[in-house]
């Protein structure tokens, strides 16, 4: 085997084991959003899953559950951009910027 073709396998090694640990540590990294001031607060894991929802007594309007239905909709979708933006940052780092579908 060439020195290069040995060197890219070194690399390529090297990014997989990275890119492992990034996704064990996806797992307890959390992200945390909120809308209507506050009144709605979602907590998500770097795996897209939601860990908490939190909502204040006062955002429950029994007259306008709609309102508090689309909060709660605006919470966990900012929660998940925001960790999907993180964990992009992260992969970009490791991969150099090479754009690997399916990683996160």
């Amino acid at each position: 085997m060439s020195k290069g073709l040995a060197s890219i396998m070194k690399q390529a090694q090297m990014m997989q084991q990275k890119m492992g640990k990034l996704q064990e540590e996806a797992a307890q990294k959390t992200v945390e959003a909120t809308s209507g001031g506050g009144a709605v607060t979602a907590v998500v894991n770097g795996k897209n899953q939601l860990i908490s929802l939190t909502i204040k007594k006062e955002a429950v309007d029994p007259e306008d559950v709609e309102m508090l239905q689309d909060l709660v909709v605006a919470a966990v979708n900012e929660a998940l951009a925001k960790v999907q933006t993180e964990m992009a940052e992260q992969m970009n780092k490791i991969t150099g910027g090479i754009n690997i579908p399916g990683l996160f």
